[in-house]
C-alpha cells in the first residue's frame, strides 16, 4: 500500500469512502506554490486513488514552468518543462552549484518563452535585474536535473524563502531584530517550505552568557558546555521572544528553536563569505 498500485480490498473498506467525500469523480489533483513532502504526496495518492501531480511556476511566467507527467510515480520533483517555455540551469559558483555537478547538474533556474512577462510595471531597474539581455527570466530558485528531464527545486538564490503554510520570510530583517538581544553576538535565521516555523543559530556573547549562568547558580567553565545547556537555550529564546514582541514581529517570524554556538561567524572559519555575508550552506552543515 504505497500509492503506486491499486489495492481493491483497501479501496472497498476505506478509500472509496474518502473518494466519495469529494464526489467520487476526482481523477486528477495538482499542487503548487509550496512543495509537497514525500509523505503527503504518497498519502494523497493512497487516499484518493488518482493522479496527484506537482507543478512549479511564478506570477512572472503567467502559467506553470514545469509539471509532473501523468503516470509519473517518482516523488520529490516538479516535473518536466512546459512546451511553451525553455528551461536552463545557470551556474551559481558562490553557492557551489554548477552544471558540472555530479551526479546531477545544478544551478539557478532560468526560463524563456512567450509566457514570460514583459517586465514590472514602471520599474525598469527591477525588470533588468530578473530578465537578462537574451530574454531569460532568472527565477532565484536553485534546481537540479533528474533523469528523464525532471526538475527538482533544492534551494533559493535570493535571500527570501517560504514556510510550509506559504508565508514569505525575509531572514535579514528578523536577524537585525534579534541582534538587539543581549545574549546574541551574531544570529542566523533558517526555515524552509517543509516546516512551519523558523529556527535560529546564535553565536553568543560569552561574557553575557557567563554572567547569566553565574546569576542562576549554573557552574560551567566551558562555554561550549554552557551553550548546550537547555536552560541557557531557554533563556536566550525567551529574550529573543521579548525583543521580537517589541519589534512587532508577526507570529510566524518568531524563531521557535535555537542552537547556541561558542564560535563566532568569521571569514577565517568559513562561516562568513569574503563580503561578510553568512555562509548559509556551511552553517547548515
Amino acid at each position: 500500500m504505497n500509492g503506486r498500485n491499486p489495492s481493491p480490498m483497501w479501496d472497498k473498506l476505506v478509500f472509496n469512502k474518502i473518494k466519495a467525500r469529494l464526489g467520487g469523480r476526482v481523477r486528477l489533483m495538482t499542487s503548487g506554490a509550496s512543495p509537497l513532502s514525500a509523505d503527503v504526496m504518497e498519502f494523497l495518492r493512497i487516499c484518493f486513488g488518482g493522479e496527484v501531480l506537482e507543478g512549479y511556476g511564478m506570477t512572472e511566467t503567467s502559467c506553470v514552468i514545469t509539471t509532473m507527467d501523468i503516470g509519473d510515480k517518482l516523488i520529490g520533483h516538479v516535473g518536466s518543462p512546459n512546451p511553451s517555455c525553455e528551461v536552463k540551469l545557470v551556474d551559481v559558483p558562490e553557492m557551489n552549484y554548477t552544471s558540472e555537478d555530479q551526479p546531477y547538474p545544478r544551478g539557478e533556474i532560468c526560463v524563456r518563452g512567450p509566457t514570460i512577462f514583459r517586465g514590472y510595471y514602471k520599474d525598469e531597474v527591477q525588470t533588468r535585474d530578473v530578465i537578462d539581455n537574451d530574454g531569460w527570466l532568472h527565477t532565484g530558485d536553485i534546481g537540479l536535473w533528474l533523469p528523464g528531464g525532471r526538475l527538482k527545486i533544492i534551494d533559493r538564490k535570493k535571500n527570501i524563502f517560504k514556510l510550509a503554510q506559504g508565508e514569505y520570510i525575509a531572514p535579514e530583517k528578523i536577524e537585525n531584530v534579534y541582534a538587539k538581544c543581549k545574549f546574541i553576538a551574531q544570529c542566523f535565521i533558517y526555515g524552509d517550505s517543509f516546516n512551519s516555523f523558523l529556527v535560529a543559530i546564535v553565536a553568543v556573547e560569552p561574557d553575557v552568557l557567563k554572567a547569566w549562568a553565574a546569576s542562576e547558580g549554573i557552574q560551567s567553565e566551558d562555554l561550549r558546555q554552557l551553550c548546550a545547556d537547555p536552560r541557557a537555550k531557554a533563556a536566550v529564546l525567551a529574550d529573543m521572544d521579548s525583543i521580537g514582541k517589541e519589534a512587532q514581529l508577526r507570529g510566524f517570524e518568531f524563531a521557535k528553536a535555537v542552537t547556541l554556538v561558542a564560535e563566532p561567524f568569521t571569514v577565517e572559519n568559513g562561516l562568513l563569505t569574503p563580503t561578510f555575508k553568512v555562509s548559509t550552506f556551511i552553517l547548515l552543515q
